[in-house]
């Protein structure tokens, strides 16, 4: 009698069946599949051990004890798909030299509509009840209450649902408790202060392209020092932010998955289109939605495919959100591509003594002070230059909140710094006095918040300053106009980085009528550039067809006081 070969993990026949292209994925997922398979042939020179018991065992919990809590499936047992068979089952049967976990991080990045909430709700739940941690502190973290409880609410409604959990994990509004162990799961969010203390053995974090900083990462993965073998698992979608956390750990998985950076600890699934994949082509939609056919249904991609189509806008969230293409702003107005293909490089010197017209945009207490010349040419393309100002004492604090190089640009002579913690406008002054030497300004439109005594003191130097409103009436032809400029490729701005991250973060609002104005209060970070040469735009737009005139400085001459 023949005896049959004993039957292979469903996360290596998963992997194989990827790298075998039986299964559409995308080439990180397959990266990480190959991953797999070369760690179980040669892991072992390195203590790495995979143990099928383990990951058989958490892959069973699943549906022995927890039911889903919602939607189509609810009150039916979690059945894990053969993708999340592979996730669990890896970051659970994988062992480090030690005996105990090898994974620490777990980045999963993968569509909308996927599960990922459910199944992060379900590790947790594991690791309070049947992981061996005694004392295990479990935290459904996030930037948010509101997002936090959306993970915690999930593993609650499954104890609830089970009556084998529901015997033994004590439910609270604001936490699941198994007293024997002193073990507990709660959500904690960057809002209730609450990320200072825990001693965390499974860190949730839900989201994570939503996180404006590292802050909860950070000190979720702080509480993991004194665990035996603490976990942080990070869901997402993609984001469009690419100074974010989610962007670094998004592109250092990257990294891990294709062998340039070294790092056993961390497991990476990131599921997505592949580049030059056309995201309204059904075929290539599994590749973000390994769910396809189960949580997220064809009709509903359809749909979205549909209405992104006709609504251009939409298309930017829609890529994002259910194919998981990173993108440059929440609602990207200006089309980076486009925005790129403006960057032809010019040198100031050939622009002396020509015609332009001037924007100026002072900072607030966050922002930065931009001052932009831009110069029609008589083959009707716009060359634009802008300066941008910051105080030289909020650099180091700048860099560390928002997560940005300003470090880097002032280095490199970007952005120029003044002297204090506040902004000087006698440099700014003395700057477009310089300027105003070399360049034949007409004018200087200005944004009047804050500006009164720069532009009685620039008038008074001899500048025609020339208030501008930051409402539709007056942003609304220049902005349409930036638009067909930049999509026309006639707009030259010579590459500049830090104006380039401006555009990138840019978003509009619009009103019923149809008019537009780039959006402070809904980009997601600095548009001053921006709004700098839409102000310049509008100007120029004025006196377009005008013979080129002496500037009111030549008329008036510049007054060094």
């Amino acid at each position: 009698m023949a005896v049959s070969a004993p039957a292979r993990s469903p996360v290596t026949a998963y992997a194989e069946a990827v790298v075998r292209s039986r299964v559409v994925a995308n080439r990180l997922v397959r990266l990480a599949c190959e991953r797999h398979l070369r760690d179980l042939k040669s892991g072992a020179k390195r203590g790495l051990r995979f143990d099928e018991g383990r990951a058989e065992r958490v892959m069973e919990f699943f549906p022995r004890f927890l039911r889903l809590a919602e939607g189509a499936h609810a009150g039916q047992a979690f059945e894990l798909q053969p993708w999340q068979q592979f996730i669990i089952g890896s970051l659970f049967g994988w062992l480090g030299a030690d005996g105990c976990r090898r994974f620490r991080k777990a980045y999963v990045e993968v569509a909308k509509g996927s599960g990922k909430s459910p199944i992060a709700a379900g590790v947790g739940l594991y690791g309070l009840l049947a992981d061996g941690e005694e004392g295990a502190e479990i935290y459904s973290a996030a930037v948010t209450r509101d997002q936090a409880n959306i993970l915690f609410r999930d593993a609650k409604r499954m104890v609830q649902a089970s009556p084998a959990l529901s015997g033994r994990i004590e439910v609270n509004v604001g936490s699941l408790t198994i007293l024997p162990t002193n073990s507990f799961f709660r959500p904690v969010s960057s809002e209730a202060r609450s990320l200072d203390g825990p001693r965390v053995h499974m860190g949730l974090i839900d989201e994570l392209h939503e996180h404006r900083s590292s802050l909860v990462v950070d000190k979720v993965q702080a509480g993991t020092k004194g665990r035996r073998q603490p976990l942080v698992l990070e869901i997402t979608n993609a984001g469009y932010d690419r100074l974010s956390v989610c962007w670094q750990h998004h592109d250092y998985s990257i990294k891990v998955l294709e062998g340039t950076l070294d790092n056993d600890e961390w497991f990476a699934f990131v599921a997505g289109l592949d580049e030059g994949d056309d995201w309204t082509d059904e075929k290539v939609w599994p590749k973000a939605n390994p769910n396809l056919g189960v949580s997220v249904t064809l009709r509903y991609l359809r749909e979205q495919v549909r209405e992104a189509l006709g609504m251009p806008g939409k298309q930017s969230i829609v890529k994002r959100l259910n194919f998981c293409v990173w993108t440059e702003s929440a609602e990207r107005w200006l089309d980076i591509a486009a925005w790129d293909g403006c960057g032809e490089s010019f040198e100031p010197e050939d622009l002396r003594g020509q015609p332009c017209f001037g924007g100026l945009d002072l900072a607030s207490t966050r922002d930065l002070t931009a001052f932009g010349l831009l110069f029609p040419r008589p083959d009707g393309r716009y060359v634009f230059r802008v300066r941008f100002w910051v105080p030289e004492d909020t650099v180091r604090q700048r860099v560390e909140r928002d997560r940005v190089p300003y470090d880097v640009w002032v280095r490199d002579g970007l952005i120029e710094t003044t002297p204090g913690n506040v902004t000087d406008y006698d440099r700014i002054r003395a700057a477009i006095k310089d300027d105003a030497e070399r360049f034949t300004i007409r004018e200087i439109a200005y944004d009047r918040w804050n500006a009164t005594q720069l532009v009685t003191q620039l008038q008074e130097d001899g500048a025609t300053m020339v208030p501008f409103g930051q409402g539709y009436f007056s942003m609304n032809a220049p902005s349409k106009e930036l638009e067909k400029l930049v999509t026309a490729q006639t707009l030259v701005h010579g590459g500049n980085p830090v104006l380039r991250w401006m555009a990138g973060n840019v978003s509009i609002e619009q009103d019923p009528a149809g008019n537009i104005k780039p959006s402070r209060s809904k980009s997601m970070e600095k548009i001053d550039g921006i709004a700098a040469l839409v102000m310049a735009l509008g100007r120029a737009i004025v006196h377009r067809g005008e013979p080129d005139g002496e500037s009111a400085y030549e008329r008036r001459g510049i007054i060094f006081l």
